[in-house]
């Protein structure tokens, strides 16, 4: 049914009487005006609506070239720093300590800077309370021993062996949420961490096929899996201490390690094998150490604006996808020779992970659907 324009001129003028509006009629020439307007529009909107989503896809790429970028630099520059032959410096005490004081360096400095430009961005005011840092100081401690960890097992072990060294922190954290929190875990979830450890495990013993297992390295992978698994569970708790607002957090978090590590620079003697070593005098190392930092300080940024930009699941997707790469660049940096059962424990452990991921995720959206019934 298609109504004549004298119908829809008489529907219209009856609808201005109805509503109030002056009855000057409207003319056939005024109708295929606001007809054409309408199409016009139509256009405009669509024009405007691809133009934001071109907007929106180039930023999304940005932020996760960005993560992608800063995450990879990172770990081949504490690799350079850690156990390089060039170097051929053994203070990865002295290193994580001094990327914590960049960090808290940073801190400062975004928080003057925020204060004389108000209108360009904000950042949490950097005053102090002891009380604070009593409170944050359990969750430093296993930030220390987190970041610790982290960079001993990449000393011993090779960047493509680094994130399979490190792979049960997911096995850690369904295993500690159970423990410390009381949340029990699904048996999807759990068949994809025995998947992990298998691949963990088929990982290692090719490792040492290639003669290149590290035994440390290894011990050290898990301690830092079982660290950042308590990271993530104490952040949780910490955080309405510092009024969730992760950036108070990095400050104090921060403030707290640069005061922890001071004893151990001293026991470890990481401090005189610093001070009598001649790269002291080198502008280059401290280029590279101050690089180091900066990034340290930047991964945090770039992975809440991944988050933000995306959704947790696609960080996840994004983290796995990086790791990957990761592994690759590390094969060909330095020129290793892998069997093909070491390849596929690689795969089984990223395959797992993001199945992990996505278990929990499915299993997130069913409780919220739940509690909104």
């Amino acid at each position: 049914y298609k109504p004549s324009y004298s119908h829809n001129l008489q529907s219209l003028n009856y609808m201005r009487r109805t509503v109030g509006q002056p009855l000057a009629p409207v003319s056939s020439f005024n109708l295929h005006s606001t007809q054409l307007s309408y199409i016009v529009s139509g256009k405009d909107m669509r024009q405007q609506h691809s133009i934001s989503f071109m907007t929106q896809s180039t930023r999304i790429f940005a932020v996760v070239a960005a993560y992608w970028v800063v995450s990879i630099s990172l770990v081949f520059l504490n690799k350079y720093l850690l156990s390089s032959d060039e170097l051929k410096l053994d203070a990865p005490y002295f290193v994580t300590w001094f990327q914590c004081l960049v960090s808290l360096v940073l801190c400062y400095l975004l928080a003057g800077l925020a204060h004389l430009v108000p209108m360009c961005f904000s950042f949490p005011s950097v005053a102090i309370r002891l009380q604070v840092c009593r409170k944050v100081a359990p969750l430093s401690f296993i930030f220390v021993a987190m970041v610790t960890f982290n960079n001993l097992c990449l000393k011993d072990v090779g960047i493509s062996f680094y994130y399979a060294g490190r792979s049960f922190t997911t096995v850690f954290n369904a295993l500690l949420s159970y423990v410390i929190l009381g949340q029990t875990t699904s048996l999807k979830a759990i068949i994809c961490c025995g998947f992990i450890i298998v691949g963990f495990l088929l990982g290692m013993d090719q490792e040492k096929v290639s003669g290149s297992l590290s035994v440390s390295g290894v011990v050290y992978g898990l301690l830092a899996s079982l660290f950042v698994a308590l990271n993530a569970i104490y952040t949780k708790k910490v955080l309405p201490a510092v009024d969730n607002n992760v950036w108070k957090l990095t400050l104090y978090n921060n403030l707290n390690a640069v005061l922890i590590f001071l004893p151990l620079l001293v026991l470890t003697g990481d401090a005189g094998a610093v001070a009598g070593s001649q790269l002291i005098s080198s502008a280059a190392f401290w280029l590279v150490m101050l690089a180091s930092g900066v990034l340290g300080f930047a991964i945090g940024y770039v992975t809440g604006l991944q988050i933000q930009f995306t959704s947790p699941l696609t960080h996840n997707v994004s983290g796995t996808a990086k790791s990957c790469a990761q592994t690759v660049l590390g094969y060909l940096a330095y020129r290793e020779v892998k069997t093909g059962l070491w390849w596929l424990s690689n795969v089984i452990v990223l395959t797992a992970s993001f199945a992990y991921a996505l278990v929990k995720r499915q299993e997130m959206r069913l409780q919220h659907q739940l509690e909104m019934a």
